[in-house]
């Protein structure tokens, strides 16, 4: 946390009620003019007495179906000619000059559609919130940039912190990485024929998608924006007429489509946008719909890309799948570590299920006991809490692993098919994934 935070706004500090709202009768939009050109040599200012000449992308996002701006988004989302390539290097990450980062928060202000944190860490931030509220940090008392503040017509104060310093979402989450594992259980599934999709988002409500195949999965990985989130899943597509007819009478879907030159498209829409979607699904080679609802339709497995150096840096996560609590699980899991579990099951063809704190362990007949037996019934029952350690981890991606049992012989651990989540049924007050409002609390403080 920076030392010295201000909030910087257009609303004379005077005319705040009892609660801090502001009450006066400055418009809560920009003025696309004056006002605005104050707040960028504002934010130029503090630069400049914090000794920044670039600034880092951070959790950037698009305008997605949801969008709470005062002002509609633009088609370009306020990139427009930022980036030398294209809006692709709006990632996590990206470095930015000051010049760009001012046009950035000129976007922001104007709730063009993009929004970033834009930091320099352990030295400066910069946060633009609702309503035309600025967030400055620095680890610079910034004296001269407060007094330019002031002369611009604008009002700074001192706050213990920015209302949009990241926070995670499950601190006690660990987030798994596309790492050497991570794209071995990838070729793995895939040469299984249980997964030929790739879903790469750069930005929030920004999605690309590959059809993988084992000859052009590395292909797709050199080509993946930095720090993407990166969703493994099976294969989403039937003929037009399926699709169209797995609709929902409501609710946000995301419908992907294949074009007959093979590129995969997706959008987000609702009930209202069903009707002319799919009168655009006329030409497409195949199509799938994705529910956007938290927990339902989750992929096969997920992870965020690590820097060329493997150290993962980005800070956002993915929605964990049953495939990803059972990774983060063996991660916990360390050679020698005694565990407890619970048999679960002793299925017909000899082998015993051990439920580990949430994980399946294997254990096959030779590893349940020093002297021969016929069955694991002779020397387990269902429900008998057995003490495992644990010997070495196993399998595509490392997701599993071996132990010794009570008894002295090998426990193998191993985890449950990687596979989508049923469809569960539809509540009014589901949460929206992927199409969630990071972008910003409330600014009126």
């Amino acid at each position: 946390m920076l030392p010295y935070v201000y909030r910087v706004t257009k609303y004379d500090p005077a005319d705040r009620d009892q609660h801090g709202h502001y009450a006066g009768a400055e418009d809560t939009t920009c003025d696309h003019g004056p006002v605005e050109a104050a707040y960028l040599q504002a934010v130029a200012a503090f630069a400049e007495d914090s000794g920044v000449e670039q600034l880092a992308i951070r959790e950037p996002q698009l305008a997605g179906f949801i969008d709470f701006g005062l002002e509609p988004p633009v088609d370009t989302d306020g990139l427009a000619g930022l980036f030398p390539a294209n809006p692709a290097g709006f990632h996590d990450g990206a470095l930015v000059p000051i010049e760009v980062g001012l046009e950035l928060v000129r976007a922001m202000l104007r709730d063009n559609g993009a929004w970033c944190r834009l930091e320099v860490e352990g030295e400066f931030t910069v946060h633009v919130g609702w309503d035309q509220y600025l967030y400055l940090g620095s680890s610079q008392p910034c004296e001269a940039a407060l007094t330019r503040t002031r002369a611009l017509g604008l009002f700074p104060e001192r706050l213990e912190a920015s209302p949009y310093d990241f926070a995670p979402d499950d601190p006690a989450y660990v987030q798994r990485p596309a790492d050497a594992d991570f794209w071995a259980h990838l070729g793995w599934t895939v040469a299984a024929h249980r997964a030929t999709f790739l879903e790469e988002t750069s930005a929030l409500n920004a999605s690309r998608w590959h059809r993988l195949s084992r000859d052009n999965i590395e292909t797709v990985r050199s080509h993946l924006a930095p720090r993407a989130q990166l969703a493994v899943w099976p294969d989403l597509l039937t003929d037009v007429d399926t699709a169209v007819a797995a609709l929902p009478d409501e609710g946000l879907v995301e419908i992907i489509w294949e074009k007959e030159d093979g590129q995969i498209t997706s959008t987000v829409v609702d009930e209202t946008q069903f009707e002319d979607v799919t009168s655009h699904l006329a030409s497409a080679r195949a199509a799938g719909v994705v529910s956007m609802y938290a927990g339902e339709d989750l992929p096969l497995f997920t992870a965020v890309l690590p820097d060329s150096d493997g150290v993962l840096r980005a800070r956002w996560q993915t929605e964990p799948t049953p495939s990803d609590r059972d990774w983060a699980f063996l991660k916990t899991l360390r050679r020698g570590q005694v565990v407890t579990g619970t048999v679960t099951t002793i299925a017909s063809f000899g082998v015993t299920f051990v439920d580990i704190g949430g994980f399946t362990a294997m254990i096959n007949i030779p590893e349940l006991s020093w002297r021969p037996i016929n069955h694991p019934s002779d020397v387990v029952s269902v429900g008998q809490e057995v003490t495992a350690e644990v010997r070495r981890r196993y399998g595509p991606g490392a997701s599993a692993a071996v132990a010794a049992s009570s008894a002295g012989r090998p426990l193998a651990a191993g985890s449950a098919e990687d596979r989508p989540a049923r469809h569960r049924s539809c509540h009014q007050d589901r949460a929206v994934r992927r199409l969630r409002p990071h972008r910003r609390p409330k600014g009126r403080l």
